[in-house]
């Protein structure tokens, strides 16, 4: 009797200093959360110090920053730093792992929300302040490219906020992850599709072959014609192409425009490269092919010239003694920087074309420099 007296005595002071040591822990975690709200309100605060702060290593206007930045997500800063403190003081229970477990899995749930939404928030501003202005000196579609930075930014907080749900809880993502097993199979094999497109839609946006209000053609099918007409619009998921003639609408996932060969016809660009020469006498017939085949020649070295459209006429002069040369190169590219390589080639062609008619003793004068005219393809 007396060993289990005893006993039963050693027992409830162990659970007396359970209860204690519970009592005291769960009181200094009610007492935390109920200060949170306090030191979720210096959040903001100490974000206008740390501007301050930055001010002496970066130019910047604090004021705008943070009305940009800071007090439009006002409330969900504060949430975030109320949800951040009622965490750190969950610490205080990890000794009893069932109840920090409970209690965790809806404080780390609000705390991963709360970082989502916040983040979400922000990431739009600057994707609306700063990305926007980007796009439009670039000359894309400011709506649609603003569609799809969001929707990227808003795929990566959602899986941080998944890596701190799981990490507050102390839970394994790899073995998480195979435990699901066929089912996670089954999903990402239904979100494949999805992907696709998204990755789709990203390749059409970095490299741009088409912008809404062009003219393309591209070849779905190889047994049949290709598609011709005007890009109405680039969506997140499609491209909508009006058809020329039949004016129908054809919507065309991006994952499958990525990956075809498109020919943009707006952005074909024909220049005409116009030189003059000025002979001091008449060219006989046989001086004439020779300075045909002297610029054929001279051209023939040199990529970007459409050799078949080179055009050479004869003409006399206004005094009647010597012969005019008028030769127009066809240039065509489709943008700025290779047109200009093409003109530098032209110049180097006229070079060519000098030093072989001298070598002829056909003396001649350029009365005024090489002259360029930009004229659009015809569609």
């Amino acid at each position: 009797m007396l060993g289990f007296d005893l006993g039963s005595l050693q027992l409830n002071e162990e659970m007396r200093k359970f209860l204690l040591e519970l009592s005291i822990r769960l009181g200094l975690f009610i007492i935390g959360t109920t200060l949170s709200p306090l030191f979720g309100r210096t959040l903001p605060f100490v974000f206008w110090w740390l501007l301050r702060l930055a001010r002496r290593f970066v130019s910047i206007d604090i004021a705008s920053v943070y009305s940009d930045f800071v007090r439009p997500v006002r409330n969900a800063l504060v949430t975030v730093g109320t949800l951040i403190f009622i965490t750190l003081c969950l610490n205080v229970l990890e000794k009893y792992s069932r109840l920090y477990q409970f209690l965790g899995f809806f404080i780390y749930l609000a705390l991963a929300v709360s970082i989502a939404w916040f983040a979400s928030r922000v990431a739009q501003r600057v994707i609306r302040l700063y990305a926007v202005d980007l796009v439009q000196k670039s000359g894309g579609q400011v709506n649609e490219i603003a569609l799809v930075f969001e929707t990227l930014t808003n795929v990566v907080i959602v899986l941080f906020a998944i890596v701190v749900f799981a990490q507050g809880l102390q839970l394994n993502l790899v073995a998480l992850s195979a435990s699901i097993g066929i089912g996670g199979v089954a999903v990402a094999f239904a979100a494949r599709q999805a992907l696709e497109r998204l990755v789709g839609t990203i390749e059409l946006f970095l490299d741009r072959p088409y912008q809404p209000g062009e003219y393309i053609q591209v070849n779905f099918n190889p047994y049949s014609e290709d598609v011709y007409g005007r890009v109405e619009s680039i969506g997140l998921r499609s491209t909508k192409i009006r058809t020329a003639g039949r004016n129908t609408l054809v919507i065309v996932p991006n994952s499958i425009m990525a990956g075809k060969h498109i020919e943009n016809i707006s952005r074909g660009k024909k220049v005409v490269a116009m030189l003059y020469l000025d002979f001091s006498r008449p060219l006989e017939e046989a001086e004439k092919a020779l300075v045909k085949r002297v610029v054929i020649e001279s051209t023939s070295a040199f990529w970007g010239i459409e050799k078949a459209n080179t055009r050479i006429r004869f003409s006399p002069l206004e005094n009647g003694i010597g012969t005019r040369v008028r030769i127009n190169f066809f240039l065509t590219s489709s943008g700025e920087d290779s047109l200009n390589l093409r003109k530098r080639l032209v110049e180097l062609a006229d070079r060519e074309i000098a030093r072989q008619l001298s070598t002829y003793n056909l003396n001649f004068s350029t009365p005024e420099p090489m002259v360029y005219i930009d004229s659009p393809m015809t569609i």
